[in-house]
């Protein structure tokens, strides 16, 4: 199996973000984001659980009408169904996120 670096090629894209799946199997994909400070607030509503953890960065959510503000090492659990946005976030901010479908 080859060996992967959450860190290698994580250079921030020029704008918005940038969304790689690292695993898909089964009911579960796991995906690393790679986020610039020049972000359109884009809302979402999943169908599925998502666990969101911010390696590098500060970033700010609006999640179900509230404030949510994560910094390099906080997680967060969203359940299906949960609203949520990316309102503001540091320039090459890297996130993990993990999928269940």
């Amino acid at each position: 199996m080859p060996i992967g670096n959450l860190f290698a090629g994580a250079d921030a894209p020029a704008e918005g973000e940038r969304f790689e799946a690292l695993l898909t199997h089964k009911n579960l994909v796991i995906e690393r984001i790679v986020s610039s400070a020049r972000i359109q607030p884009t809302p979402y509503v999943q169908p599925q659980d998502e666990w969101v953890a911010l390696l590098r960065g500060e970033a700010e959510l609006d999640v179900a009408g509230e404030t949510t503000i994560l910094r390099a090492g906080d997680y967060l659990f969203l359940p299906a169904g949960t609203p949520h946005t990316v309102r503001k976030v540091a320039e090459g901010s890297v996130w993990l996120a993990v999928h269940l479908h």
